[in-house]
């Protein structure tokens, strides 16, 4: 069996700590540009500011933050350095619904293979972002760790990346107006009845809303019950809790959470500056392991009409 790694790109939300424990030695660093105008590799640990700082940040009407895909001397550092060492490469990487990640990243290891024939590397578009790639590449690593070979891990990714669900709420009706995913109106209307979006991502690999209640109360009913109604042996999973400035809200989920599924292992931790620089401020999400998305969501929506009903009738 060859000896190979599993490396991700700064989409995945992997801090060290989970890097050195699933043994995933690297990740591609995609470039992350400042308000400022000033840009730099992007930093999933956290070691130049807070996530706190990083969120608060953005409070201001035209404070954006802008990223980029990883340029190709940073694949080619990452990649090669393991191509050296006698390794392949599987590199799950942020969905193509978001980003050209994996167009880039495909390009720069087909030249690569040129240069070294015997090795492989296979980049597989996750359809995923933050730590529901996180579990995905904790998925794969975990394979390896149990003697799977390069192919299998390969073809389980292809086909878990579609079991991989998530459930949440996004509060921060205003950082959308900011980048033109919510009108002025619909904000300023939404934050007036403390309107919560509630999403699962469709077959397409993009996060979908499929509901939309008022209060946190409300939101974090239906979120239990949509999980419940969608997720499978929760005993024996990983899952994750990501937020965005939403601190209190995580440790208020991640109880409900554990109370109700009693999962192998709860994560919780921050959307990373990658994805963050999209999402913004205001995202409280589990991520866990179910059935594969119904095309169009229709099953799902189906669920969620249904969990959004009965709460409404109480």
């Amino acid at each position: 069996m060859s000896d190979y790694v599993i490396i991700p790109d700064s989409s995945c939300d992997l801090t060290k700590d989970l890097r050195d424990r699933f043994d995933i030695p690297d990740y591609i660093r995609g470039v992350l540009y400042f308000p400022d105008g000033h840009s730099e590799l992007a930093d999933i640990d956290w070691t130049k500011m807070s996530a706190k700082e990083y969120y608060d940040s953005m409070k201001g009407r035209n404070v954006l933050y802008k990223t980029a895909c990883p340029p190709g001397e940073e694949i080619i550092e990452k990649f090669e350095k393991h191509l050296k060492e006698g390794k392949d490469i599987i590199s799950p990487v942020l969905s193509t619904a978001l980003s050209a990640t994996y167009n880039d990243v495909t390009q720069v290891a087909k030249e690569l293979m040129k240069k070294y024939p015997e090795r492989r590397i296979v980049v597989v578009d996750s359809l995923r972002y933050s730590t529901s790639l996180a579990l995905l590449c904790i998925s794969a690593a975990i394979k390896r760790q149990e003697g799977a070979s390069f192919d299998e891990v390969v073809s389980y990714l292809e086909t878990e990346k579609y079991r991989i669900h998530q459930m949440g709420t996004m509060d921060d009706l205003f950082f959308l107006v900011k980048t033109g995913r919510v009108s002025n109106f619909k904000a300023f209307f939404g934050s007036m009845v403390g309107l919560n979006v509630l999403a699962d991502f469709n077959e397409k690999g993009l996060s979908e809303p499929i509901a939309r209640l008022k209060g946190k109360k409300d939101a974090f009913k239906a979120i239990i019950e949509y999980i419940d109604k969608t997720i499978e042996n929760p005993s024996e999973q990983i899952m994750f809790i990501a937020h965005s400035n939403r601190e209190e809200a995580a440790k208020l989920l991640a109880e409900q959470v554990k109370e109700r599924f009693n999962p192998k292992e709860l994560i919780v931790g921050d959307v990373g500056v990658s994805c963050g620089a999209s999402i913004g401020p205001g995202l409280c999400a589990v991520f866990y392991k179910g059935a594969p998305a119904s095309a169009g969501l229709e099953k799902e929506k189906a669920i969620m009409d249904e969990i959004c009903a009965q709460i409404k009738s109480k």
